[in-house]
């Protein structure tokens, strides 16, 4: 039975999600069918702007993210803080970006007069709306419904596009999220659409990579901030360069034509997360069927579990042999 989205996600224990949507009919996504021979792949546009345009609008950050023929894959960093940090008026503002909204909202962000009886009504619209705001439910739902909408009028047909749940799962320390992240962004290698990551349209590699030609990270995405900035209170507590750096030996090792050529900056990152290189290549490679649940080690595991009141660890055994270094 599928669990309901408050008993998977434990911002507590983890800020990083990853997921997970799938269309369920036969049409694809984008690229070419081949059933039919039509080419879809103009709709990888859409949801690829679509998911840096919510990026800016909600308190959720985007760290990775692969845009492939039937499916999506995001690796998502929630960030209550700074919703919550957010000013009234800001709240309504960001809501009022994707939703009308009520008629008191759009009279408050006018600045109208809010008559007393108004006032109560006001107030639990903001409360909805900033929780909703660091929701990953509700981001899922504003990127997928209206690319739904816009395949459904192309294809002249109604129902459902995409799979009725995302899947979701905790990324419960760093070298889960980085295993993840590495899995995401390798996607199209490993279905071999794309030889190096540069070339993998539609990714947030390719995306860091050409920011970092020009010297920059993307402002769309959650930033590297170094481990010099490990107190820091968002980003991804590793360095740029040493990622782009660690992608390219994985892409090779997972394309065969260089196999075993993990440099000396790589290792180091492996080394510094207890990841032996043969578990990282196996985790890059079959992280969606090795984890079914949250990810993490097993200590990480065990608090996770206990917070959301779960008897079960789902996972525990793949958790232990790849991700605690034994």
């Amino acid at each position: 039975m599928a669990r309901p989205r408050s008993m998977l996600v434990s911002v507590e224990d983890t800020p990083f999600y990853h997921c997970v949507s799938r269309c369920v009919r036969k049409t694809w996504l984008t690229g070419v069918d081949k059933y039919t021979g039509q080419s879809y792949e103009h709709r990888r546009e859409w949801v690829e702007s679509r998911l840096l345009e919510l990026a800016t609008i909600f308190a959720i950050d985007v760290s990775a993210y692969a845009v492939m023929s039937n499916h999506l894959h995001l690796v998502l960093r929630v960030d209550i803080y700074e919703a919550n940090a957010w000013t009234d008026r800001e709240v309504v503002e960001h809501w009022h970006n994707l939703f009308k909204g009520t008629d008191i909202t759009q009279k408050f962000v006018k600045g109208e007069v809010i008559e007393s009886f108004e006032v109560g009504h006001l107030k639990h619209s903001i409360a909805q709306y900033r929780s909703r705001l660091s929701d990953i439910s509700w981001f899922m739902r504003a990127l997928n419904e209206p690319i739904a909408r816009m395949a459904n009028k192309e294809d002249n047909c109604t129902g459902r596009f995409w799979e009725g749940r995302f899947k979701s799962q905790a990324l419960l320390d760093d070298a889960a999220v980085l295993a993840c992240m590495a899995y995401v962004d390798l996607n199209p290698i490993r279905a071999k659409v794309a030889k190096t990551p540069e070339q993998s349209d539609h990714t947030s590699i390719q995306l860091r990579i050409k920011s970092a030609m020009n010297g920059k990270q993307p402002a769309t995405l959650l930033p590297f901030v170094g481990n010099e900035y490990k107190y820091m209170p968002k980003g991804l507590m590793f360095n740029a360069q040493d990622y782009l750096q660690l992608l390219d030996d994985t892409g090779r090792i997972i394309r065969g034509d260089k196999r075993g050529a993990i440099n000396q900056a790589s290792k180091q990152i492996l080394d510094r997360l207890n990841i032996p290189q043969e578990n990282w290549i196996k985790l890059t490679t079959e992280f969606s069927r090795l984890f079914k649940g949250a990810v993490g080690t097993l200590q990480a595991l065990d608090i996770y579990c206990e917070h959301l009141e779960r008897k079960r660890r789902q996972g525990a055994a793949n958790c232990r042999k790849w991700l605690d270094g034994t």
